[in-house]
């Protein structure tokens, strides 16, 4: 008692003491506040150095729009001349047949010469009749069309100017996830509108769009922004903002930029040619699941399983066969099958390259040259209008030969059972399905319907055994489980 008096009366004899504990305290509460900005970066100077290359784009098409016309014996009201409604009326009721409007669109894009060439996306001057592009300094000129290639979503267009600002071409190699990364461009039509972020992951496949690995990022960006530049914290483009992944069709944090080694390649090639060539393999290619590198022999999930060989193609001239997993393209490693793609369209046509892969458990590699992607691919698939006997093998399937009907619309070849029925039981677990095809059991062909039933009785009594099955939107192994 008599200790707690004595130390509350020291306290209230020293304040100099007191006055020292409360200056630190706002001292290391300055510094603390100091330090949180210096660890975040400065975007001013970028923003500075490069608004000036990166431009406005709108563009104008003719589109044709059939007008209806009122309904047999209706006339429009009489309505007095000055009023609204007569307007709405006569515009869209005076008569019917089609009706030419102008479509406008706006993007990006920015210099990457001195003498006009700019790089925007296809899809912002895809069908254009006139582009018009403006300057920072607010001139306007009219852009023509060196070469656009949807693939890439790249285009090349190019304005009469000189002495132009340019942007730095930077590395996507040296690009980390993590990176800040900004973006520039006129969201909506707000000119040089600035958004930063990070980058969320490289080397994205979407859909439809194997042959670009894209940078995901978080950056902002909307509709608008497509074509424009994005920037590393050096100052120097790493991609070509393309699209957003949304549900709302707003920005949700999710956007993809097509790296700026892909869109200077295609840029080089429109240039030269005023098109695009890539390699071309001839093979369609899956992911290699778990369950399926267990059935395969994998250590682990690695590689591109081939599902199919095109006939006449590269691959099926070079030895490549179904049930191969490509591991090695021209000395690079593939860990997903998403990566093949883009090395194997980036690499010149006729250029002899080694592939390795896996068969039968044993490592193999040969030597394939490459064919020209063609144009168009070619989707079919089976008719399923077949009866089921409601019998059911040890897989929980009902199968048949395959009718000539089916063969020719799936484009298969010799051999194969039709699925007539999928039961319940592991094949069906595996996603087989009334209507498909399998073709490939265990790794051996299936020759017919009397080879399917020896090659079940051969199949062991618990494990995971690969199938290739034919589906409507093409050939796909999956892994099935016996227990």
């Amino acid at each position: 008692m008599f200790e707690g008096k004595k130390l509350t009366m020291n306290l209230a004899l020293t304040p100099s003491l007191l006055f020292i504990v409360l200056s630190w305290c706002v001292s290391v509460t300055n510094v603390a506040w100091a330090l949180v900005p210096s660890g975040l970066p400065d975007f001013t100077p970028l923003v500075k150095q490069n608004s000036a290359s990166v431009v406005n784009i709108s563009t104008t098409q003719k589109v044709t729009s059939q007008i209806q016309g009122l309904p047999p014996g209706m006339n429009i009201p009489d309505i007095p001349e000055d009023s609204p409604l007569r307007e709405f009326f006569e515009h869209f009721f005076s008569e019917g047949g089609p009706r030419e409007y102008d479509s406008r669109s706006l993007g990006s894009g920015f210099f990457i010469s001195d003498d006009g060439y700019i790089i925007t996306n296809h899809h912002v001057i895809d069908g254009a009749d006139e582009i018009l592009v403006r300057l920072s300094d607010r001139r306007e000129m009219i852009a023509e069309v060196i070469g656009s290639d949807p693939r890439s979503d790249i285009a090349l267009i190019k304005i009469d100017a000189t002495a132009l600002p340019t942007v730095r071409i930077g590395k996507v190699k040296e690009l980390q996830v993590g990176e800040w990364v900004l973006a520039i461009g006129s969201p909506f039509g707000f000119d040089y509108s600035v958004t930063a972020g990070i980058v969320s992951a490289k080397g994205r496949a979407l859909p439809r769009e194997n042959y670009v690995p894209f940078i995901q990022t978080d950056v902002a960006i909307n509709p608008g922004n497509s074509g424009g530049p994005l920037f590393n914290m050096e100052g120097e483009v790493v991609g070509v903002n393309s699209q957003i992944y949304s549900r709302t069709g707003g920005f949700m944090g999710l956007s993809f930029a097509v790296p700026i080694d892909v869109a200077m390649d295609v840029v080089n090639q429109l240039k030269d040619k005023g098109r695009v060539s890539r390699g071309w393999l001839g093979v369609l290619i899956q992911d290699v699941t778990s369950e399926l590198a267990q059935s395969f022999g994998l250590k682990k999930p690695e590689g591109a399983l081939v599902a199919k060989v095109l006939p006449d193609s590269p691959s099926e001239q070079g030895g490549i066969k179904v049930g191969d997993i490509i591991l090695e393209f021209n000395g690079a490693p593939i860990d997903k099958s998403s990566d093949l793609p883009p090395l194997v369209g980036r690499t010149p046509v006729e250029t002899k390259v080694p592939v390795k892969v896996l068969r039968d458990g044993k490592m193999k590699t040969l030597t394939i040259t490459l064919g020209e992607l063609p144009e168009e691919t070619l989707a079919t698939g089976p008719d399923g209008d077949s009866k089921s006997d409601g019998q059911f093998d040890k897989l929980g399937l009902s199968v048949k030969e395959v009718s000539s009907a089916v063969r020719e619309k799936m484009a298969l070849g010799k051999g194969g059972v039709y699925v007539e029925l999928a039961g319940p039981g592991p094949a069906r677990d595996a996603g087989v399905g009334r209507g498909d095809v399998l073709t490939m059991l265990n790794g051996k062909q299936i020759k017919g319907l009397k080879h399917y039933g020896e090659l079940l009785e051969t199949l062991p009594e618990k494990g995971i055994v690969p199938v290739l099955i034919h589906k409507p939107n093409g050939p796909v192994f999956q892994a099935i489980k016996i227990e």
